[in-house]
């Protein structure tokens, strides 16, 4: 049967692709049928001079195996989400009302986040005459698991339509952005439109019914609540009173962005993209060390700190909010991110050190991980420019 069902499609593509070549009517379409073609069946480009390089990848199972290592974070942040709203509510509740709930709330995110972008992939795959690129199946799942789940949808969709058209597009697409475009959505929501990206009252959606709209009530997440309590407060105090604890924060039970509270399931995403070599570890090594190591000294040299976020525990640091997130699936961005062995580790350091800096110092960015990987984005270019020069000074100049 399947064998069959292969055969059909395969005999509409090669009977109808005479219409997409450049004497066909539909010529200008073409990038839409090739990426309609790609999917069922590998790419027939063959390479016609040599150097013939063999590999078993492609940009399409590049990003496969990213969206493989989004299946943990996902299928938690649905879960995630049913819960939340279920226990805010104050229901009776078994694991399928979680699931359910959690379906209904997060699958519209990311079906208004593919639509609007896939909409201006295509529209300027057609406009350029170049393919549509693989790529956005990436970015269109990892804008909505940085959301809140109560963001409205036509929020995601202006969010994610600013991403590809600003963040990607204008730089001439995939691979020539400066800036992760997943990360420059989520960035043009939060100051477009903070009351709905950040808050103590954005985090919890609560149905009602089934089929009832999500609607926000109080739940602060851990680095949000923290900005509720007194200058002088203990804020690792705080979080273990308000249940905040570093098991919980690991595991990733509760409000937060729809994929990225859970540190536990980052872990295991990053452990598929490093064995598969698809991320770069020294980037995600870097960053831990750059997070560790700049809120130890904090700690160490504020005996008694006028800032409390000063003198936390780093391991909250890393387990609370959205850095594990961010420096396993954003800061391994191959495009935003440099190229060259050394800069990778200078890049995630610095991503690790600017989070800590940004939560001590602004209060008003609790999180951090955002606007430290967007800065370093800016610079990742340079980093690479750098280390090339002081590559090539050591050569042994010829004589």
């Amino acid at each position: 049967m399947l064998n069959q069902f292969e055969k059909i499609l395969r005999r509409f593509f090669e009977k109808n692709s005479h219409r997409f070549e450049e004497s066909g009517s539909l010529h200008k379409f073409r990038p839409l049928f090739e990426a309609m073609e790609t999917i069922f069946f590998i790419p027939a480009i063959k390479t016609r001079r040599p150097p013939f390089v063999r590999d078993g990848i492609d940009l399409k199972r590049f990003m496969s195996i990213v969206l493989l290592a989004l299946m943990p974070p996902m299928f938690f942040g649905i879960y995630n989400t049913g819960y939340q709203s279920l226990a805010a509510a104050g229901q009776a509740f078994n694991f399928f009302d979680v699931i359910l709930s959690g379906l209904l709330t997060v699958m519209p995110l990311i079906i208004v986040s593919y639509a609007a972008g896939f909409f201006w992939e295509i529209l300027f795959s057609i406009v350029r005459k170049h393919p549509i690129s693989e790529g956005f199946l990436v970015t269109g799942l990892l804008f909505p698991l940085t959301l809140p789940p109560t963001v409205p949808l036509w929020q995601v969709a202006v969010g994610i339509s600013f991403g590809v058209v600003i963040g990607k597009e204008v730089f001439g697409g995939t691979g020539r952005n400066i800036f992760n475009p997943a990360l420059t959505a989520r960035a043009f929501l939060f100051f477009a439109y903070p009351a709905k990206m950040s808050g103590d009252t954005v985090w919890v959606a609560v149905s009602n019914t089934a089929s009832s709209a999500a609607n926000a009530v109080t739940g602060a997440t851990p680095l949000a609540m923290t900005t509720l309590g007194g200058s002088f407060d203990n804020l690792e105090s705080m979080l273990q009173n308000a249940g905040y604890t570093l098991t919980r924060l690991f595991v990733g039970n509760y409000p937060g962005s729809v994929g990225a509270t859970s540190a536990l399931c980052c872990l295991i995403g990053a452990l598929i993209l490093i064995i598969t070599g698809v991320a770069s570890y020294r980037i995600i090594i870097g960053g831990v060390a750059g997070l560790l190591v700049t809120s130890f000294l904090f700690g160490l040299f504020s005996s008694s700190p006028l800032n409390p976020w000063m003198d936390v525990n780093p391991i909250y640091h890393l387990v609370a909010g959205g850095f594990a997130f961010g420096i396993v699936y954003m800061a391994t961005d191959p495009v935003s991110a440099p190229g060259t062995t050394t800069s990778k580790w200078v890049y995630g350091f610095l991503i690790g050190m600017l989070t800590i800096l940004i939560r001590v110092f602004n209060p008003a960015f609790p999180e951090g991980v955002m606007m430290a990987i967007l800065f370093l984005n800016l610079f990742a270019p340079l980093f690479d420019f750098i280390e090339i020069r002081l590559r090539i000074g050591k050569r042994i100049p010829n004589v």
